[in-house]
């Protein structure tokens, strides 16, 4: 499997991932090529190889050649609808920008749609957000895994001022993310770099088992620190041995409702199953003034969050949708056919280890076989467990 590992030990930033990507070996002209689909104007791109601590890097800047005006979420969603960018490339960027105005309209209390990115500067959040997503496309990166973060101390000067490290807007970004202060006086970590890695990253902590390294990039940062000012990507494999159970990282959509048709639930769930959710579920919830509501939840991976986000907002009431990464572990499952007195069901066998967990007849295979015998339904289940029972040794024998 393909996958992106970030060690992020002095912050990161959108132009240290471009930095990295390019020195990594992403072609410098492919990105420019692909910036270039994007209806904006008024800025160049620098290049330029330099050394941090002793460590050669690539660092990249985004210099403005003409006033920008400030804008909203609908208008560099406009910009990358009509761009010529691949779909799964506008979508993701969309999921990143999403996540970056949902951070930054809770901290100044306001809506995504009237938020404006002056913050992070509109030009540079676009270049630095699509060229990212571009990288991870033309790299074909399955699996992005971010270290402990760490995003410096002090305050930081922006347009209202003098703010904490981690900015306001920042630290809205990294809530379920690990990340350390640190000594150094500087703001290490920015809203761009951390609404990156909110919305794309897969899972975060130590290298995992099995990752082997194929190439190494160095992207550098503004400043010039005791430490060396870099991000460190390394792109490799992890091995995956087929067969084998274990732990993944997942991600949890959530959205609480309180003003949807109970009738749209259903169509919205079989949406969601279409475009990838692993699991979808409903929840009844109290509201302020004692309003009964529900939170629809979608377990999903990473590479569908922008889809299935898109059809949160788009099938359903809600103004808002939170998302955190959940860890979970899978046994291995296989389908088996068991032979009964009524013909041939479907039976799931859920294993752990190697060994037998679970045993499930099939449910609309059971149903069926109910409606055409015209007999009770839990008595065709319980025959397919009882026929089922040579599985059980195995069970059995773990146990012991």
């Amino acid at each position: 499997m393909k996958t992106l590992y970030l060690d992020c030990f002095s912050g990161i930033s959108g132009n240290m991932l471009l930095g990295a990507f390019i020195d990594a070996g992403v072609p410098e002209d492919r990105l420019r090529a692909e910036l270039a689909k994007l209806s904006v104007s008024g800025y160049e791109i620098t290049v330029q190889p330099v050394e941090k601590c002793g460590i050669h890097a690539t660092y990249v800047d985004v210099k403005l050649t003409s006033r920008q005006r400030h804008r909203h979420l609908p208008d560099i969603f406009r910009i990358l609808d009509e761009s010529a960018l691949d779909g799964a490339v506008r979508e993701k960027s969309k999921a990143v920008f999403q996540r970056l105005a949902q951070a930054e309209a809770k901290v100044h209390g306001t809506s995504v749609e009237k938020i404006h990115f002056h913050e992070v500067g509109a030009v540079d959040a676009i270049v630095d957000v699509v060229g990212t997503v571009f990288a991870l496309h033309y790299l074909d990166i399955k699996k992005i895994i971010v270290s402990r973060l760490q995003t410096g101390t002090g305050f930081t000067k922006c347009s209202h001022g003098w703010m904490p490290v981690p900015a306001p807007a920042t630290a809205e970004l990294l809530r379920g993310i690990p990340y350390y202060q640190g000594e150094i006086n500087k703001e290490l970590v920015t809203p761009t770099g951390a609404a990156i890695i909110a919305a794309l990253a897969t899972a975060f902590g130590e290298i995992p088992a099995g990752f082997v390294s194929k190439s190494t990039g160095y992207g550098a940062g503004t400043w010039d620190l005791d430490i060396p000012n870099v991000l460190r990507m390394q792109i490799g494999d992890i091995a995956v041995e087929a067969g084998t159970p274990g732990a993944e990282q997942t991600l949890t959509l959530e959205a609480n409702i309180d003003d949807l048709n109970p009738q749209i639930y259903e169509y919205v769930m079989e949406k969601l199953f279409a475009a990838g959710a692993l699991d979808v579920w409903l929840t009844p919830i109290i509201m302020k003034k004692s309003r009964p509501a529900v939170t629809l939840s979608v377990l999903l991976k990473a590479p569908q969050q922008a889809e299935i986000t898109q059809i949160i907002f788009s099938e359903t009431s809600t103004i808002g949708v939170r998302s955190y990464p959940v860890n979970r572990t899978v046994a291995d499952r296989e389908m088996i056919m068991i032979d009964t007195l009524w013909g041939p069901i479907k039976v799931k066998v859920s294993r752990m280890e190697g060994r037998i967990c679970t045993v499930s007849p099939e449910y609309e295979d059971c149903r069926k076989i109910a409606d055409e015998h015209h007999i009770p339904l839990k008595l065709v289940q319980q025959e397919v467990l009882k026929m089922s029972a040579k599985l059980w040794p195995a069970f059995l024998s773990s146990k012991n």
